[in-house]
């Protein structure tokens, strides 16, 4: 589990998960969580991919293991963010890599793909908005001025609580899992998750759209609160090599409720652009 260490800068941790054989010299996928997460949240995924890809775990500054060292009134930046997950492709020696971002994470890759399109050989967005909309503001507001507001007013648990049952998990979502989310979720500075919050709730990628030259799938619920048809249209109307996957609810954490079916189609679309196998006898 690395560690990278630079001058000036927030150490950055970040995990990879390599089951290739090793003569292949396996292309390298970059993993990279949601807002308020960590590396861990795709402990799932990894047991589908690493056997054909070496899967790369970042997580963002701040968050996870990775150092909170910074102003976090300046340091939370799209361009921040960007120049992070170069350097960690630096560090791992990959001049490329296959990028999947879930929600926020995706945000990310649309960022870097526009910004660095010789470092990225696919992107695919999990639940990925282009912006936060006002129907998505208003969700995750609860009832209060904003979402910062609503986080302050009543305690991370409980709005954590509130938007888990309203926007990311279906109500017959296994229990333990939303619990397990909750956890995890709560390992993190909640100081550091309100300055991604803001990020988030401020950020707009339809600038990047335009810029990407990747083949790019999209992996979305159907009918999503937070994903909408308007920014499908965007995205279908601005991205020039684009395929999109719905998958069959309209909560948002797909990557959860349909791990399987998420890790297939992201492995086999790929696959489908290098030649890697991804089946054995």
């Amino acid at each position: 589990m690395p560690d990278l260490k630079r001058a000036g800068k927030p150490q950055l941790h970040y995990v990879i998960d390599d089951h290739t054989d090793p003569w292949k010299n396996a292309p390298y996928l970059l993993l990279q969580h949601g807002n308020g997460r960590s590396s861990r949240f795709w402990y799932s995924w990894v047991p589908y991919l690493s056997r054909y890809y070496k899967v790369v775990r970042p997580d963002a500054r701040g968050l996870g293991a990775s150092s909170a060292d910074f102003d976090l009134e300046q340091g939370v930046t799209v361009e921040t963010l960007v120049d992070d997950l170069a350097a960690i492709c630096d560090a791992i020696g990959a001049p490329s890599v296959h990028f999947c971002g879930e929600s926020m994470g995706g945000i990310m890759g649309l960022a870097f793909s526009a910004m660095h399109p010789e470092r990225v050989r696919t992107l695919t967005l999990v639940s990925t908005p282009v912006y936060i909309n006002d129907k998505a503001k208003e969700s995750y507001s609860m009832g209060h001025a904003s979402r910062i507001a609503a986080m302050q007013a009543m305690g991370r648990e409980a709005w954590l609580k509130a938007t888990n049952a309203s926007t990311r998990f279906p109500p017959d979502a296994d229990p333990g899992l939303v619990d397990w989310y909750s956890a995890e979720y709560a390992k993190g500075r909640p100081d550091v998750q309100l300055a991604y919050a803001k990020l988030v709730n401020s950020a707009s990628a339809a600038s990047f759209l335009p810029r990407i030259q990747a083949p790019v799938l999209g992996l979305y619920p159907t009918a999503g609160a937070i994903t909408s048809a308007e920014q499908e249209k965007l995205l279908r109307e601005n991205v020039r090599d684009l395929r999109i996957v719905h998958l069959p609810t309209p909560y948002h954490m797909v990557h959860y409720t349909h791990r399987a079916a998420c890790a297939s189609h992201l492995l086999h679309f790929m696959a489908s652009h290098d030649g890697v196998a991804c089946g054995e006898a």
